[in-house]
């Protein structure tokens, strides 16, 4: 099978990885934080480690600035729900939005009548200059997804954060698609809260992710128990991360995780990722480009996006290309609305979907061709029909 669905989640996984879960279940069956024996210990510290690491790629504070969660969708709607946000009050977001930030933001609309705007634009550079068009002294926060899932627009974010700095705003940034990517720093890039899964870019396993806070943003947290101190309480701790990690962590995904961040200096560091995936990105729109029954959502230019491409096939239903490509050619794509409906209805592709395809730092050149090769076959076979 070739893997063509990394926006999904990374595959294969590092075979540190692998080791670094497996070692947690047979020598770390310990609860981190729980206990003062030797296991408990040992455990904490590789959670510690991993909170450490993380901190340093995104450039955050301190490791009590970073909070482990199941996957993304948790740390954002940590990030959403748990913000400190007026009746009222109003959000800034985009057309390009994951579910993950359309229904927490939904729900608070119907739960306190805030107003929620979304910006839009046909490119990633659009998109941003319409959201600083849209902040103003009335806007609390503003949540933007830093690439697209499904075209792989980048949204530049300096002037969004210069602006939302002026306004007195929150800056909210979901990263699922381009933590271990693009450099991503809080402090330099004026980002209040950082959001990503630990099982994409990260190359961690699936149940892993995080959220990172540049300072205290008085987030009000969604899960109430146990911390393993203080216990005496009633309430949550004020204490970080504790406070917002109630229960047991995922101690051997979080291993595994931490073994993901190690295996991103193997692979040259962030910068040489996004280079391969550039390049490999570039191959494949320079295959499909002549093909006149190929149309490409969103920008061709490979500099203003991530390795995630999203295609109509004229006169061929996404869905059922992408079980042709699975079933005749064993390539792993995602057809469909990849849960985000408010960008298919900006581009008016809500009733047919789209074709996706992902790339990732073990994707070659020759696995490119062999997938531009099978989309010519594709387009050749329905004109003869």
């Amino acid at each position: 099978m070739l893997y063509f669905d990394h926006a999904a989640t990374s595959s294969p996984k590092p075979k540190g990885v692998i080791d670094a879960v497996t070692n947690a279940l047979e020598a770390l069956s310990a609860n981190p934080g729980r206990s003062g024996h030797k296991l408990s210990l040992q455990a904490a510290e590789v959670v510690f480690e991993t909170r450490k690491m993380a901190a340093e790629l995104l450039g955050a504070p301190s490791p009590k600035h970073i909070w482990f969660y199941p996957n993304a969708t948790y740390a954002l709607n940590q990030a959403i729900l748990g913000f400190p946000i007026r009746q009222g009050g109003e959000i800034v977001t985009t057309v390009f939005e994951h579910n993950s930030v359309l229904r927490p933001l939904h729900h608070l609309q119907t739960e306190k009548d805030i107003q929620v705007t979304y910006a839009s634009g046909k490119t990633g550079s659009e998109t941003a200059r319409a959201v600083v068009d849209s902040i103003s002294t009335s806007t609390d926060l503003i949540v933007i997804n830093h690439a697209s899932n499904v075209t792989g627009e980048l949204i530049p974010l300096k002037d969004i954060a210069e602006k939302a700095k002026a306004v007195h705003a929150i800056l909210l940034v979901d990263a699922s698609q381009t933590a271990g990517i693009i450099d991503i720093n809080l402090e330099r890039d004026g980002i209040d809260m950082v959001a990503c899964p630990g099982h994409k870019g990260l190359q961690g396993p699936q149940g892993t992710g995080l959220l990172a806070v540049s300072k205290d943003l008085g987030l009000i947290p969604l899960i109430h128990g146990g911390t393993g101190n203080q216990s005496e309480l009633t309430h949550q701790p004020e204490t970080w991360p504790e406070r917002y990690e109630a229960g047991t962590v995922n101690t051997p995904g979080i291993a595994g995780l931490g073994a993901g961040l190690k295996a991103l200096d193997e692979l040259g560091g962030v910068a040489a990722i996004y280079q391969h995936e550039q390049i490999i990105t570039s191959a494949f729109l320079s295959g499909i480009r002549e093909l006149e029954t190929v149309k490409v959502v969103g920008s061709v230019d490979s500099d203003t996006r991530v390795a995630v491409v999203a295609f109509q096939l004229t006169g061929v239903n996404s869905q059922e290309a992408g079980i042709i490509l699975d079933q005749h050619y064993q390539m792993a794509v995602r057809s469909g609305l990849h849960c985000a409906p408010k960008l298919h209805e900006w581009f008016e592709t809500s009733d047919e979907g789209l074709l996706r395809v992902s790339f990732g730092p073990y994707t070659t050149l020759e696995e490119v061709n062999q997938l531009v090769q099978a989309i010519k076959e594709l387009v050749d076979a329905f004109k003869s029909n």
